[in-house]
């Protein structure tokens, strides 16, 4: 596939909603840099939690069984904590963790060739017409491996669009759709099913204390989810976000630092070809590891999907690992790696890429904690579940809301799991009254989960996604992400909740040991 025989979509129209995109950029972009937004944040949390901090609220915290307090941030006591822990905080902080590990392991890679001609050889099996639904696949199969898929498929997929004269914002915006706003969205369980079934089947048992809950209890509609997500991306993709950015954000193409994309060399395809069979050995030789029941990797259930299992907290370090050894393999045999010099030049180029999101994630993680410590979310979570079970709605209005209201507070509250924890307890035994299951309503609140990450700048890894898009465009900023971004995530709460719908309507199981009814 040659880049110069690649055809870009139609420009097309500007019309209604690309003014209206425009404009939400135009306003987005006015905001501070995300490093100073998230500062911005924390002076704001800090206020709203001297102000609320002496009020008595009804509201039943479901982790405590007590009323919801808003803990006074400027207390003596809080500040000293706050200066006290604001390294730990930073340091402890998973997301950046998880992308300089892994980052160092694909420089490597990056920078010795071997995904320059890996990616070629793999556009010369990927028609063109298929490369947008084949980047969303393989972006919600990467929920398997946790956090993978943001700190390798949205790059990855922003270098593949560039290569076949595609525009690389429009290859990001499709992976990040997939990994992030298909999150709940898999055909491969992976530990989110677990982790959520462990909180619906303990707010079910306030009802019925003899309930129990299978872990794979979503995983057909899961895996069925994955059909409507990956046309709906596909043709929002294709037909509505590229055009808007090759008119209104034109790559300077000769500006982007990335190998040019030629005809692999012998020495080349020898090198690749030796590269992949040292990274496969190596992988089946790893998960050979994972077979015995007594295996160290598996947790003490004998799982090795599970949040606790060894294995799923190796992913990262794997990553690493992976890329390490064909980069190294690759390089050493077509001469880009001369000495462990060169190893390391490489690690540190790409290391220089990440010193902007470095900065944002100190000020994320101060306000992350800040948020977190405050009850703040708590209060939202639980105060807009109480107002939804305050309406008394029909069952199927009830579902509706609740996918509307996950995706609210998912803008506040970015964990899956922390907010499952504050409102299932409410949910869960509300919808069990009006006879509807506790796995519909885990289902619902998967597709509210989802639906809305890709829009909010408070989820961890949405600088770091701004930041992938300013290799390409320098002067993106957090509104061009959100607008690039907003279509996909209105479109897929409503289809997504209408597949739900759909679903529910024609009897298909939820998934395994799963009902409608209670």
């Amino acid at each position: 596939m040659k880049a110069d025989k690649q055809v870009l979509p139609d420009e097309g129209p500007q019309g209604i909603l690309g003014k209206a995109l425009d404009g939400i950029e135009r306003v987005g972009n006015k905001l501070p840099d995300p490093a100073m937004l998230f500062l911005i944040l924390l002076f704001a949390v800090w206020g709203l939690s001297a102000l609320l901090s002496g009020v008595s609220f009804e509201a039943i915290d479901p982790r405590t069984q007590m009323p919801i307090e808003v803990n006074n941030l400027l207390s003596p006591e809080a500040l000293t904590g706050f200066l006290t822990s604001m390294v730990k905080t930073f340091t402890a902080f998973a997301p950046l963790g998880v992308v300089l590990v892994a980052m160092l392991g694909v420089g490597v890679a990056e920078h010795s060739g071997f995904i320059n001609t890996a990616l070629k050889r793999m556009l010369r099996i990927t028609p063109a017409k298929l490369l947008t639904p084949a980047v969303v696949l393989v972006g919600i199969i990467s929920h398997t491996a946790t956090d993978a898929g943001y700190v390798v498929v949205i790059p990855l997929a922003g270098v593949i669009f560039f290569t076949v004269g595609r525009h690389p914002l429009a290859g990001i915006a499709a992976a990040f759709a997939g990994v992030s706003g298909g999150f709940c969205a898999n055909f491969i369980p992976s530990g989110i099913d677990p982790l959520l079934q462990s909180f619906t089947q303990a707010a079910a048992q306030i009802v019925d204390p003899n309930i129990e809950v299978n872990p794979l209890n979503n995983w057909f509609f899961a895996a069925s989810s994955c059909i409507p997500i990956t046309l709906v991306i596909w043709y929002l993709t294709d037909k509505v976000l590229e055009p808007r950015l090759n008119r209104t954000h034109k790559v300077n193409r000769e500006e982007v630092d990335l190998p040019a994309m030629e005809e692999e060399k012998p020495l080349e395809i020898k090198a690749f070809r030796v590269a992949t069979l040292v990274m496969l050995v190596a992988i089946v030789a790893f998960f050979s590891l994972t077979v015995p029941e007594t295996s160290t990797l598996r947790d003490a259930d004998g799982s090795l999907t599970s949040f606790k299992a060894p294995l799923m907290q190796s992913i990262v370090p794997l990553i690493f690992i992976f890329f390490m050894l064909p980069g190294l393999v690759y390089g050493y045999m077509t001469g880009a790696f001369k000495s462990s010099a060169d190893v390391v030049q490489a690690m540190s180029k790409s290391m220089s890429g990440m010193s902007h999101y470095i900065v944002m994630a100190f000020f994320c993680a101060q306000f992350v904690a800040a948020f977190s410590h405050s009850n703040l979310g708590a209060l939202i979570a639980v105060e807009g579940a109480g107002a939804l079970k305050a309406m008394n709605l029909s069952a199927e209005v009830t579902v509706i809301g609740m996918i509307f209201l996950v995706g609210f507070v998912n803008l506040f509250v970015g964990s899956s799991s922390a907010k499952w924890a504050l409102i299932g307890p409410v949910l869960v035994p509300m919808l069990m009254q009006l006879n509807i299951s506790p796995d519909l309503s885990q289902a619902a609140y998967r597709v509210g989960d989802s639906s809305s990450n890709i829009i909010t700048p408070l989820m961890p890894y949405f600088p770091l996604v701004v930041v992938y898009c300013q290799r390409y465009v320098k002067n993106i900023g957090i509104g061009t992400l959100i607008s690039m971004m907003l279509p996909f995530s209105l479109c897929l709460l409503a289809i997504w909740s209408a597949w739900l719908l759909l679903y529910w309507s024609l009897g298909i199981p939820l998934g395994l040991g799963a009902s409608y009814t209670y």
